[in-house]
């Protein structure tokens, strides 16, 4: 049997929550192996992002070279590329080694508020990424920012966003409901075959750095041992469900804390 191998290209988080810290995090409580492609460094913690340093696009295409031409890679996660000329580099890599399972989360917008992605860059991760992906995995902020509308306020446009950006050339869009209100947390998973509406009771915490990044590189780890999409997903919203109602027993910094990625394993102490 092999081992199931998924492959993160995202931002380095220095304080450990989201980002490739988080990514890695989650293929290792989820049983799989990660490996990673560093597209840019941030100075940031709870409180948020002070500085954002890219790597070279160059670099980032030889960090891809380096991982794919000897891992067996079974899926790919998309997190924060900040700039057009690194996303295109990620484009032609995934290109270049044949990568179909490509979760993609179009990260533009910190928890803390703060703006990942340069405006110029959107339309480029448009035309560049969003076709080669199986899933794009927007929250209701960057669903409206991708298509230059408003924010869904209501189920009913949730699903009718989410067919819009499908129409963009995903196979798959996963609009995630995280920023709405009420008892529940709803997502929608659209393919063009079908809709899925996946609910989960919304839990009242600030421990909610990192929740997109776990999301996304979650359903890469189910995709990575085999599951389908439909699958991959219930897997990844009661795995994040899980670690955000665990969030409250760490104690980490002193804004926005990050969820609870190995609940499963340790309780810190009280």
């Amino acid at each position: 049997m092999t081992t199931p191998i998924a492959v993160t290209i995202a931002g380095s988080d220095s304080g450990g929550g989201a980002g490739i810290q988080a990514d890695l995090k989650t293929f290792s409580a989820l049983g799989v192996y990660g490996a990673s492609v560093i597209a840019a460094l941030t100075a940031q913690n709870t409180r948020g992002v002070t500085g954002i340093h890219d790597v070279p696009p160059d670099f980032v295409s030889a960090q891809i070279d380096a991982v794919f031409s000897d891992l067996a890679v079974n899926a790919v996660k998309i997190g924060m590329l900040s700039n057009p000329r690194t996303i295109a580099a990620v484009a032609a890599g995934l290109q270049k080694y044949k990568q179909e399972k490509i979760v993609l989360d179009p990260v533009m917008v910190a928890a803390s508020g703060d703006r990942l992605l340069v405006p110029e860059a959107v339309e480029t991760l448009r035309k560049s990424l969003i076709p080669q992906a199986l899933v794009i995995t927007p929250n209701l902020p960057e669903a409206a920012a991708l298509l230059e509308g408003p924010l869904a306020q209501t189920e009913t446009e949730m699903r009718e966003q989410g067919e819009k950006l499908l129409a963009l050339g995903a196979r798959a869009v996963l609009i995630k409901g995280g920023h709405g209100h009420g008892a529940e947390s709803v997502d929608f998973l659209i393919e063009p075959t079908a809709v899925v509406r996946l609910a989960s009771e919304r839990i009242a915490t600030r421990n909610t750095h990192g929740t997109g990044c776990t999301l996304s590189s979650a359903i890469a780890a189910g995709l990575a041992k085999g599951l389908d999409l439909a699958d991959s997903v219930r897997q990844a919203k009661a795995y994040v469900t899980a670690a955000i109602a665990a969030s409250e027993t760490l104690k980490i910094g002193h804004g926005h804390g990050p969820v609870h990625h190995f609940h499963a394993w340790w309780t810190p102490p009280a």
